[in-house]
């Protein structure tokens, strides 16, 4: 019992710290290529860019949704005789999906320029064509090594495929070479291909099974995968749907300065993000092993485990929001500022959220997941078409934060009902974190 408890606590060390650090590193890339971005682009072209990556975000999202937490789900317990089978069904739906947004983006590109009043994005989205076809198959090989609790080829990857693009965003800012939206669509498609490259050999004795795509482990991916699709389409709209109504309803420029803000808050959300990848796999395990009560103790202790991490950082961002923003993009974006203080609100409540929707998926309940999430994008749609109508740039943060309460307190409630969660815990766990990390962690290592 000692053997397997040590055992799992280094799995949640070792695969947090791996996690943390991917996480870690791909904000610190993705914040770093912004700050030099926002000083090299006019707020048109960053706006054009922000909506650009906003849309493409959505065809990436539409594919993991219906195919990532399935894959993982039945490989983490199935039988192994059953894993050729699921894998081949895997691929099979990965390469269909991709052919079908790639052709959706094609029809939708011009559209999408006219109601964005910008011409100059359809080339982007005709690009993009080729870096979905490769993101496509670093994806695959992403899942396959997370079903099997592996993580150290995805932080590899993810830090070249990110890395690539940062550095020619430097090379560009160092020597003044002005940059061209489209360079750097070209640099993506560049970046993901060299991962392919690297990753295969992380995954190369996962790919040695023999491909056999059957009718009953398609329909089986797609049963589970249908309602994690759509919460992942939903998710994806109620995060990026601000930016999109901006920058149709007001300018592209709207658009760039509330993604300003998103961009501060993605440093804060780094632990969210790596314990959410962690806590699939042991909790769909441990639903199998331990019943629900020890997903009821998953649940507090991830959410009280980000809290602790999150608080002091939110604190910082709402007292000092113009240092912030003055440091990060520069004097140009001052309207900033206020979206900014309204964001960090609602970020408090992310974690809620993100972990509900991890566990009720672990559990086998997507469809609640799915029916939560579409409420929040349903309920931010409607605010944000209202309010940004009337109140301009700021009516959208309003919105954003008004639909996250909503749904905040029908998830708690739901998951009172179903696994007898208690809110309070999550803070109770958030009060003790510090103490027993000490304890466990770093007085060991002192004495």
């Amino acid at each position: 019992m000692a053997s397997e408890k040590s055992s799992n606590d280094q799995y949640w060390l070792k695969s947090g710290i791996i996690n943390v650090m991917q996480n870690f590193t791909s904000v610190l890339f993705g914040f770093g290529g912004f700050y030099l971005m926002v000083r090299m682009l006019d707020k048109h072209s960053f706006g054009v860019w922000t909506l650009f990556v906003a849309t493409t975000t959505i065809f990436e999202m539409v594919r993991s949704g219906l195919i990532q937490n399935a894959l993982i789900k039945y490989l983490s317990f199935s039988e192994s005789s059953e894993h050729n089978k699921i894998l081949s069904a895997s691929f099979a739906l990965c390469g269909g999906l991709t052919l079908l947004c790639i052709l959706i983006n094609l029809v939708i590109a011009h559209y999408l320029g006219q109601i964005w009043k910008s011409e100059e994005i359809v080339p982007l989205f005709m690009l993009y064509s080729v870096v979905y076809l490769f993101s496509g198959i670093l994806s695959q090989f992403h899942w396959m090594e997370q079903a099997n609790f592996r993580f150290n080829g995805i932080f590899v990857t993810n830090f070249v495929k990110q890395g690539v693009f940062f550095i020619y965003l430097v090379i560009c800012f160092f020597f003044k070479i002005k940059i061209n939206l489209i360079e750097l669509v070209y640099i993506q498609a560049l970046a993901l291909l060299l991962s392919i490259m690297v990753e295969y050999f992380f995954v190369k004795d996962l790919l040695n099974f023999a491909f056999q795509v059957t009718t009953e482990w398609v329909k089986k991916l797609l049963n589970y995968g249908k309602y994690a699709f759509g919460t992942s389409i939903g998710s994806i709209l109620s995060s990026t749907i601000d930016q999109m109504m901006l920058g149709s309803l007001l300018s592209p420029a709207a658009s760039g300065a509330f993604n300003i803000a998103v961009r501060i808050m993605n440093l804060v959300d780094i632990p969210t993000n790596a314990i959410a990848v962690i806590v699939f796999p042991q909790s769909a395990r441990r639903l199998a092993t331990d019943g629900e009560a020890a997903i009821k103790y998953l649940y507090e202790k991830s959410v009280g485990t980000i809290l602790a991490v999150l608080i002091p950082a939110l604190l910082f961002l709402f007292l000092f929001p113009d240092f912030v923003v003055s440091f990060i993009a520069g004097d140009k974006y001052e309207e900033t500022v206020p979206i900014l203080k309204v964001t960090v609100l609602y970020c408090l409540l992310i974690p809620f959220g993100r972990q509900c929707g991890t566990i009720l998926d672990s559990i086998g309940r997507p469809k609640i997941n799915f029916m939560l999430v579409m409420l929040n994008a349903v309920i931010n749609l409607g605010l944000n078409y209202i309010l940004i109508s009337r109140i301009g740039v700021m009516g959208a943060a309003y919105a954003t934060l008004i639909s996250n309460i909503v749904s905040f307190t029908i998830a708690q409630t739901i998951l009172n009902r179903i696994l007898k969660v208690n809110t309070l815990n999550t803070f109770i766990y958030a009060y003790r974190f510090y103490p027993e990390f000490f304890m466990k962690y770093i007085k060991p290592r002192l004495t």
